[in-house]
């Protein structure tokens, strides 16, 4: 089985890149052939697999303005079985030529359904914003994953981001679909995350994760090093998290799977 999932909520700071590139990882490590594509313009997932952005000389840019085919712009990443379509900054300037485009919204879409027999699971790190980019992710997937955090304005934004998905749904993709949602930089000692996470709950049912990402400064420090999570700190609680989060995301998807074991094994030496 092939799938396209959109990772999108229109609030940033809430671990869209993060849950991306870790997800992604540890599906990858699990045997399934992955595909991450960065359609953010300030490129962090690209960032976060060690891509330096100045020498790339080939981007989702110039895949989604018809400049190049997709596969001439998808590199490899230190992780084997985990490819990356990168983004830089220029991607900011996209949206402004799309706007122009005939079937616009449907630019990555094309690129990408050619992809589907080559990826297992492909994984769009949407900008934190309801616009063109975005609504491109969303018409090519089929979920949406929405990372949230155990705030108040997490609750704010829900109504804007579930009406943007029912619009995409009823206009440029019927076949969309929630895949779920998952509780980020979670604080189990928090009454006040505790509290979102049951309104979350009333409001998505089964859909929301039972596995919660704690917060950890493991995932700030990753990036800084060009790894996922699982080849930074292997053993780590936010490593841990994300293994159970791929383990349910795989289950739920009725996928089979062994047991990632071994953790350590996946560690990459670090500079000194």
């Amino acid at each position: 089985m092939s799938k396209i999932i959109a990772i999108a909520n229109q609030k940033g700071g809430v671990g869209k890149t993060t849950t991306t590139v870790n997800l992604a990882a540890f599906l990858a490590a699990m045997g399934k052939k992955t595909l991450v594509v960065d359609i953010d313009p300030q490129g962090n997932a690209t960032s976060a697999f060690g891509i330096d952005k100045r020498t790339l000389k080939k981007t989702v840019y110039n895949v989604l303005t018809g400049e190049c085919e997709i596969q001439d712009a998808t590199l490899t990443t230190t992780m084997p079985g985990l490819d990356i379509l990168p983004a830089t900054i220029d991607l900011a300037g996209a949206e402004i030529e799309l706007v122009s485009m005939g079937n616009r919204d449907k630019a990555l879409s094309k690129q990408l359904i050619g992809q589907k027999n080559l990826y297992d699971y492909i994984f769009v790190d949407c900008p934190p914003s309801l616009a063109l980019l975005t609504v491109n992710a969303l018409s090519s997937a089929d979920g949406v994953l929405t990372p949230m955090q155990g705030e108040f304005f997490a609750l704010e934004g829900l109504g804007q981001l579930m009406n943007t998905i029912k619009l995409v749904k009823k206009h440029y993709n019927p076949q969309l679909e929630i895949e779920g949602v998952v509780m980020t930089m979670y604080d189990s000692r928090s009454n006040l995350a505790q509290m979102v996470t049951t309104e979350i709950i009333k409001f998505f049912g089964k859909k929301v994760f039972s596995t919660k990402i704690p917060r950890s400064i493991r995932f700030g420090e990753a990036p800084s090093y060009g790894l996922p999570i699982l080849q930074f700190d292997p053993l780590g609680k936010g490593s841990l998290a994300y293994k159970s989060l791929a383990e349910e995301f795989l289950t739920r998807n009725n996928e089979n799977f062994k047991p990632l074991t071994g953790l350590g094994q996946f560690r990459k030496i670090l500079p000194k």
